[in-house]
């Protein structure tokens, strides 16, 4: 009875186990994703229409669906809440040090509780930095910190690591100021976090690009920072994917086992054996990276059904592989890594018949949409670039990386002529990012224009895979879709609508002004991270207003008002001006001379107008007129020399001073009547901005405050909040709502939108 209904499940029509797939993958979407009404009815609608598929055109017992449906519940449900960490005096926490980096005596990482995992992060001293070197388990107690929630994004564009880490089942963090650290017991799983460790180790000593690629191609994983530029080198031509664990690696991994597995003389069934045990060893090292998974798990169910006798297509074996890692991962399509590798396995599935060519275009017209849902840019010559770099890739860094790793400890001689054909190959590569052709800042695409596009794509190839007389023909679909990427690309960068944003840069200003039809983009201040230690930082200018322009198409900048020199106005104005065309950079007069301004722009003007400015002065703009209202002097970019900026859009004045003090306030004061709606509060909201009798002065109907969480300095200070309070005035602030948005134009009355929440006081 058990061998006649094992035999059942290999014996339905082809596409079954792919709908069986999708049912679930659907239903992991409604259970962990959604998070909206229509979402939710959407997931519903896909749902109804894959079990009339399954029941009419499969004929699948409802009993079997429902057997489906309540393995999946059952596996979900027990994912579906993430266990909380109580820290006290008797928690524990066990560390591997291969998931922790130590780097200044500072640690972080990841460590495990009985409950589940958590974020760590806090100072170690050289004895317990030594410790962790060793590459053994370790136990903490006697842990004096504090948890919390993993912060989630606070901006449009931003990287949500809350939503990244939940997928991983972690939604706490703990950061320590001291803690008791002693090697703990060793078990078979902590023998393998020791091989990880070292092979970490391994990888450091190595030449920086063999180490890279070794640490890319081996762990999955890479020290972004260091490599930062090559990452984006190869993400602008549209191929990084090639430095992505996936089922390239596992088929080399097999096709190496089974050679040697072949002079050895061992049977198909044990040479099987081999590459399983070889494979679950790399999924182990690859942290479970979702491509590597998805290929072993098809070599193995690819295998296992052929030994069996049993027919599978593969379009099914990857539905069937699909079924499984969902069972054992119900996150799973949380990431955005999953998402893309299925659904490029899927269109490696359905345009197999074709040419190489078309199978390229093809496959790259069907991840065009998902790419802009989650990096809003794409290179349309990726084609090309694939026919470039994949052989590169392929036939020279693949085998000089494997190469190395295993002569690299007996001949080390090699390494350097090994890492300079590396070295010339990505200068090539490099060269042809900076040029970059055919990369397109597209804006980020919603949620339901995304499914619409990949729904229309998967019609084109199925029509033109299937040669079937559709009563609309592939010629005609190809223009649908080209007319939808035409209308979503006018809705991001022709908008009827513009916009203020004050952009959360934590303790700094930053906000960005665009207007309406013909869109003009100009921005106040750029932030930067205040650095106290000294050492050298990554702009977080990179993972927080970069990523938002690119959502809103924009990678030119008509203007940009500088408000002084201080870091957290002006700290990434060079890294702003190294990525994004700036047209004009408008400063007060006399900051130009300033040392401290010139070292930021040096070097990265090319043809960017500078212009400086007086109180007085108008820069008459289309659709905008911004009035200098401060200073009446030359300075050197001092708080008290703050560029001040006056502006009214759709009927409603703003006004900003920067970190402008109450002498300059009293000045405005005196010399100017100016009827406020909105106003960002002066310094942060300082008790040294912003006096009593200048807020009196102007009326704000809403005032904004940009200042950081927890930062060092206590802004906004109690005593600006209770003479906001005394004199009625609400506010709002970044610290609480993240980035805040006033939309207006777009034949709709302007409206506030808090990233967040609703903050307003």
């Amino acid at each position: 009875m058990q061998a006649l209904r094992i035999n059942w499940l290999f014996k339905n029509d082809v596409g079954f186990y792919l709908i069986a797939a999708l049912f679930l993958v659907t239903f992991s979407f409604l259970f962990f994703i959604c998070d909206s009404s229509i979402q939710k009815i959407i997931c519903f609608l896909f749902l109804g229409y894959f079990v009339y598929l399954l029941l009419k055109k499969y004929r699948v017992s409802v009993k079997i669906l429902v057997l489906l449906v309540t393995l999946f519940f059952s596996f979900a449900f027990f994912n579906k809440d993430i266990n909380s960490f109580n820290l006290d005096k008797t928690s524990q926490i066990r560390i591997y040090p291969d998931q922790v980096k130590v780097k200044d005596s500072y640690l972080t990482g990841i460590g495990h509780v009985k409950n589940g995992t958590i974020l760590l992060n806090g100072k170690v001293t050289q004895a317990q930095e030594e410790l962790i070197k060793k590459g053994l388990p370790i136990m903490l107690s006697q842990i004096n910190g504090e948890s919390g929630m993993v912060e989630p994004a606070t901006n449009i564009g931003e990287f949500d690591y809350r939503r990244y880490y939940a997928a991983k089942k972690i939604n706490q963090r703990i950061k320590f100021t001291s803690t008791q650290m002693n090697i703990a017991s060793v078990s078979f799983i902590d023998k393998l976090h020791q091989l990880r460790f070292i092979l970490q180790n391994y990888f450091k000593t190595m030449p920086q690009l063999l180490g890279f690629f070794a640490s890319e191609l081996i762990l999955g994983e890479n020290s972004a920072q260091e490599n930062q530029e090559l990452l984006n080198n190869y993400r602008n031509l549209g191929v990084i994917h090639l430095l992505s664990i996936s089922g390239l690696h596992v088929g080399l991994y097999v096709w190496i086992i089974s050679t040697l597995c072949f002079y050895l003389k061992m049977t198909d069934e044990e040479t099987f054996l081999v590459c399983m045990l070889v494979l679950l060893l790399g999924i182990f090292l690859s942290n479970g990276q979702a491509g590597f998974v998805r290929a072993s798990i098809s070599y193995c169910l690819g295998k296992i059904c052929k030994f069996k006798g049993y027919r599978v297509a593969k379009i099914d074996l990857l539905g069937l592989t699909g079924i499984l890692h969902l069972l054992v991962v119900p996150r799973l399509f949380m990431a955005t890594g999953a998402i893309l590798s299925y659904v490029l396995a899927l269109g490696l599935q359905l345009t197999d018949k074709f040419n190489e060519i078309k199978q390229s275009i093809l496959l790259n017209l069907l991840l065009t949409p998902l790419l802009l849902l989650f990096f809003y840019q794409v290179n349309l010559l990726t084609v090309l670039f694939n026919m470039l770099v994949v052989p590169y890739f392929n036939w020279i860094v693949i085998p000089l990386t494997f190469i190395n790793l295993i002569i690299f400890p007996f001949i080390k001689n090699l390494a350097p002529l090994f890492e300079q054909i590396l070295e010339l190959g990505e200068k090539v590569i490099s060269q042809l990012s900076q040029t970059k052709w055919g990369l397109i800042t597209f804006g980020q695409m919603n949620w339901w224009q995304c499914i619409s596009l990949l729904i229309i794509t998967l019609c084109l190839i199925i029509a033109l895979r299937e040669k079937t007389e559709w009563k609309f023909s592939p010629k005609k679909i190809s223009i649908s879709i080209s007319l939808l990427y035409l209308i979503f690309f006018s809705m991001i960068h022709f908008p009827l609508y513009g916009q203020v944003t004050f952009i959360d840069v934590g303790q700094g200003d930053s906000i960005l002004i665009t207007t309406p039809f013909p869109r003009r983009v100009y921005m106040i201040d750029t932030g930067g991270k205040l650095n106290f230690s000294g050492k050298k930082l990554t702009p977080q200018i990179n993972r927080i207003t970069i990523p938002f322009l690119k959502s809103q198409g924009i990678s030119r900048i008509d203007g940009v008002f500088v408000s002084h020199q201080d870091a957290d106005h002006v700290g990434d104005l060079g890294p702003l001006l190294e990525q994004v065309q700036v047209k004009k950079l408008y400063m007060a007069k006399g900051l130009i001379n300033n040392p401290s301004f010139q070292r930021r722009i040096n070097n990265r003007i090319k043809y960017t107008k500078l212009v400086e400015l007086l109180a007085g002065t108008q820069i008459k703009e289309p659709r905008i007129v911004f009035n200098v209202v401060y200073p009446y002097l030359p300075g050197e970019g001092k708080n008290e020399d703050s560029l001040s900026l006056y502006f009214r859009l759709a009927n409603k004045n703003w006004l900003f001073t920067g970190d402008l003090g109450r002498e300059g306030e009293s000045e405005i004061m005196q010399k100017m009547n100016l009827p406020v709606d909105y106003f960002k509060l002066g310094h942060h909201g300082s008790k040294t901005s912003s006096k009593p009798e200048f807020l009196h002065a102007i009326n704000p109907k809403l005032v904004f405050i940009s200042a950081g969480r927890k930062n060092r300095f206590g802004h906004p200070h109690q005593e600006t909040l209770d003479t906001l309070t005394n004199q009625r005035i609400p506010w709002v602030s970044t610290q609480d709502c993240g980035m805040i948005s006033w939309y207006y134009g777009g034949m709709q009355s302007p409206k506030f939108s808090y990233f967040l929440k609703r903050g307003k006081r």
